[in-house]
């Protein structure tokens, strides 16, 4: 799930399984596909959604061949150029928790249906388009190693505003660089050429407001949540709730 600080901590201490891993090259295959089309070209340095969708494949250990290959299906080359388009799903989970699903897929019937089935499923309820996409903003996220950067947290939120960033948070081992979404490549080139090593680059869907759930509610939840992901259509999964403090 992309989103919540504390959700994203456990999302980074996840153990990746040969099935997680292969689950994730579906998923940015497609990311590529769709940021080659929509972006018109197939250079990451001249298509900046590309060029994210790249950076998430190579921290998932795709390898260059692949790469190549989903870039070349979305330019429309070769017997399997394949047509996938974004959409977004609405919903409520566990304690009336608004959650955000985006996916990329080539098929509105089936994934709909499938949306259904897994918020049915797992004690949460498929709302209209619009009933909590409101609560969301698009929001750009750079994540840092405190212990790699060798900067302080008072340093760190001094280079961010000058690179042109709204906003920093440190959570556990991370610095979390936020910015708005047009701002998101030159904060990133800022701090690459600071020398500092980014552990991940991306679009993401921040909540205006939270929603404080139990631990009953956080386990239907995160049952719910790890449903939708397992989907091959779904690429995100946003969520304005604060999990309890846990060191599960």
């Amino acid at each position: 799930m992309s989103g919540h600080s504390k959700w994203a901590t456990i999302k980074r201490k996840k153990e990746v399984t040969d099935s997680k891993r292969a689950n994730s090259f579906t998923k940015v295959t497609r990311e590529i596909i769709v940021a080659t089309k929509a972006g018109g070209s197939g250079d990451p340095e001249n298509n900046f959604r590309l060029r994210l969708a790249v950076l998430k494949a190579k921290s998932t250990n795709m390898p260059n061949d692949n790469i190549q290959r989903a870039i070349k299906r979305g330019l429309g080359e070769g017997d399997d150029a394949a047509q996938f388009e974004e959409v977004f799903y609405e919903g409520y989970g566990s304690g009336g928790v608004a959650l955000l699903v985006q996916g990329l897929t080539d098929n509105r019937n089936r994934t709909a249906g499938d949306m259904r089935y897994i918020f049915s499923r797992n004690n949460g309820n498929l709302g209209e388009a619009g009933c909590v996409g409101w609560i969301f903003s698009s929001k750009g996220l750079i994540s840092v190693e405190v212990e790699g950067s060798g900067k302080s947290e008072e340093e760190m939120f001094e280079m961010a505003i000058e690179a042109g960033a709204e906003d920093l948070k440190t959570v556990d081992d991370f610095y979390e660089i936020y910015t708005a979404p047009a701002s998101l490549e030159a904060v990133r080139k800022y701090f690459e050429a600071k020398k500092l090593s980014l552990k991940s680059v991306e679009l993401t869907m921040i909540p205006q407001n939270t929603v404080e759930v139990n631990d009953e509610q956080a386990d239907q939840l995160m049952k719910l949540v790890d449903a939708l992901e397992e989907n091959d259509d779904v690429q995100n999964v946003y969520g304005n709730f604060e999990l309890p403090d846990s060191d599960n």
